[in-house]
């Protein structure tokens, strides 16, 4: 069912015609950030009124755009930040440029609540400002930030306590909390001291119209029989250097030289990246993208014989909901990650564990899967019809208009 065709009572049409909502959105540019962008249009196509604060990004140039009735604000990122002085520096110039960009909001278009989507916890500084002045907040949950922290600098410092006050303080300010899981609902309810009543989870749900099952590309492959693909962010935290470390196992200890690894995504770990699989010596069997158009990130998944996570094991990964591992369940792709809770709740059949943090493990388990035609086929058969039936975004509408009908009771 596509967003514009759900179906909304007439009672809840007049309940929320008129509605003005803002989203401000600080790691992403829009439309490129898809959740976000899911949001906005279920929304609009609900009868609100529209409006985002991004920042700008690679093909995402212009400071204003309106595309299907959504006004989208863009603001500068002079800067990719790398160390956390380089992040408390990012985020405070993109709360002012976002704070400014939202007075012009207010006297262009108007709004009578912000929808404020983390990393980072300091958008509650703007929303506390206007509810002052009578405006609703509230909060989209994607990142446990004090956890990403963690997972990015290995410590817990003045600034994860920083981190941890933040949070505090962003749930205190908002009178309705979304969550992109039962893990997350439950930090909001138990870390955050909200009531259960006003946290709604809302998953990050794949949207069938844009995840297109589509004819392989073999010229991908690399003159290879098999192709695993990866599709995410190069950074730290997301496991490419274990994922490229079990590449080199599969390549020179198992000596298998007909599997390619296709790797779609940027980041600021990327250059890092692909040094590190030139020293390891698989550079040739490694292919980085970078950040690339929906065309080809779907070309490489539809070529894809089957897909990685290798998100490493720790508390953030843990109680976090991976886009991607929905994404290739929607292309009907068999995956093999770490065992991590919230990624068995999401792939549950369709997906193989391995050992958390084992390189060696995970490499075993890909090799096994490639071998295993019928048992690939039965995977990604499992994934496929638990995205048409449970968790692809339709399934999610209904969650997040019951969020703000609560929020504008």
């Amino acid at each position: 069912m596509a967003v514009e065709e759900h179906a909304v009572s007439s009672a809840a049409v007049v309940t929320r015609h008129g509605r003005r909502v803002l989203i401000i959105v600080e790691n992403l540019p829009l439309p490129f950030d898809r959740r976000v962008w899911q949001e906005a249009r279920t929304l609009a196509a609900a009868g609100y009124l529209v409006s985002i604060i991004c920042p700008k990004g690679k093909g995402y140039e212009q400071g204003y755009e309106e595309i299907d009735g959504i006004a989208i604000y863009r603001h500068p990122m002079p800067f990719e930040a790398n160390g956390a002085l380089g992040y408390f520096a990012e985020y405070s110039w993109a709360l002012l440029a976002e704070f400014a960009l939202s007075l012009r909001v207010l006297m262009e278009r108007g709004f009578d609540a912000i929808h404020a989507c983390n990393p980072p916890d300091t958008l509650f500084l703007i929303g506390a400002f206007y509810k002052l002045f009578g405006k609703k907040f509230l909060f989209d949950h994607h990142d446990i930030n004090p956890e990403l922290y963690e997972a990015k600098f290995q410590r817990r410092d003045l600034f994860y306590r920083l981190m941890l006050w933040l949070e505090r303080c962003t749930f205190k300010t908002a009178d309705v909390c979304v969550a992109t899981n039962e893990s997350y609902r439950r930090i909001a309810i138990e870390r955050g001291a909200r009531s259960p009543a006003k946290v709604f989870v809302v998953r990050s749900g794949p949207d069938l119209r844009r995840l297109r099952v589509l004819p392989p590309t073999p010229s991908l492959k690399n003159g290879r029989r098999y192709l695993v693909g990866y599709v995410g962010v190069m950074g730290r935290q997301e496991g490419i250097d274990g994922l490229l470390a079990s590449v080199q196992h599969i390549v020179h200890s198992m000596q298998r030289h007909d599997i390619q690894f296709g790797l779609v995504g940027g980041g600021t770990e990327l250059p890092a990246l692909r040094k590190l699989a030139e020293d390891l010596g698989v550079a040739d069997y490694v292919t980085f993208t970078g950040r690339v158009p929906d065309e080809q990130l779907l070309a490489m998944l539809n070529t894809a014989d089957a897909c990685v996570n290798p998100d490493v094991a720790n508390d953030m990964n843990d109680k976090s909901t991976m886009n991607k591992i929905m994404e290739y369940m929607a292309l009907g792709k068999p995956i093999v990650q770490f065992d991590l809770t919230e990624g068995r709740v999401s792939a549950q059949d369709a997906s193989l564990y391995a050992l958390k943090n084992d390189p060696i493990d995970l490499a075993r388990k890909l090799v096994a899967l490639l071998d295993d035609a019928e048992l690939r086929s039965r995977m990604g058969a499992a994934g496929l019809e638990r995205v048409k039936n449970e968790l692809a975004w339709e399934h999610e509408v209904p969650r997040l208009l019951a969020a703000y009908d609560e929020l504008f009771k």
